[in-house]
């Protein structure tokens, strides 16, 4: 940051240039860090916000007391989890550190009085996603009510709307080159999840634009 220096009239508008950038910076910060404490798809606890991401405990922001959210050990939920695949146990270990390739999302999305886990589990290394799981409290337990292990796959919160995402690939396909992308919508309903509607986009064959989306 450069000093606030100057002499005279040149000296008095260097400094209040300084002091306006100070001032604009400060803003900004404060703008993101608002930004990071809130958000309409649920708040985030842990592991990487995107598969790029190096995994690991990501401190979150201190929840109001008053609201619905309570903090889960989500590796020790899977690990004890009968619904979860073994091949997906096997993914739960460090990947470098004490840092566990898990992402962990607080939202609303069976309206109950705690709010519901979303737990992605993707591979150390490649972030590949494997494994997508809703737990929803009953009576101070949480239930699996959702999983997803048709890999990969990764899920997040919108809204109270859970959106599972998807590579599709046929047969010859190459891992870098999926045939499509699916984006499904599920919401909760009479106790469990309904799918609401899909969204498919077809990945060019030439190596051109993505064909046009087709909803189903």
């Amino acid at each position: 940051m450069r000093g606030l220096t100057g002499a005279g009239p040149d000296g008095v508008r260097g400094s209040s240039q300084a002091v306006i950038a100070v001032g604009a910076a400060l803003a900004v910060i404060a703008l993101f860090v608002a930004a990071c404490g809130t958000g309409g798809t649920g708040t985030r606890d842990e592991g990487p916000a995107h598969a790029s991401a190096v995994a690991g405990a990501v401190a979150s922001p201190s929840p109001n007391p008053t609201s619905r959210y309570r903090r889960v050990d989500a590796v020790s939920l899977l690990k004890k989890d009968p619904a979860v695949s073994p091949a997906v146990k096997r993914e739960l270990k460090p990947c470098s550190g004490d840092g566990y390739p898990v992402e962990v999302t607080y939202g609303d999305l069976t309206g109950g009085s705690v709010n519901d886990v979303l737990v992605n589990v993707w591979v150390c290394g490649d972030w590949v996603g494997v494994g997508t799981y809703v737990y929803r409290d009953v009576g101070g337990t949480y239930k699996n009510v959702f999983k997803e292990e048709d890999s990969p796959v990764v899920s997040e919160i919108d809204g109270t709307d859970l959106t599972v995402t998807k590579q599709v690939y046929d047969t010859d396909d190459q891992v870098s080159n999926p045939s499509r992308e699916t984006v499904i919508t599920y919401r909760w309903k009479a106790g469990r999840f309904t799918e609401r509607y899909r969204h498919d986009t077809y990945y060019s064959r030439t190596g051109g634009d993505a064909a046009a989306p087709t909803d189903n």
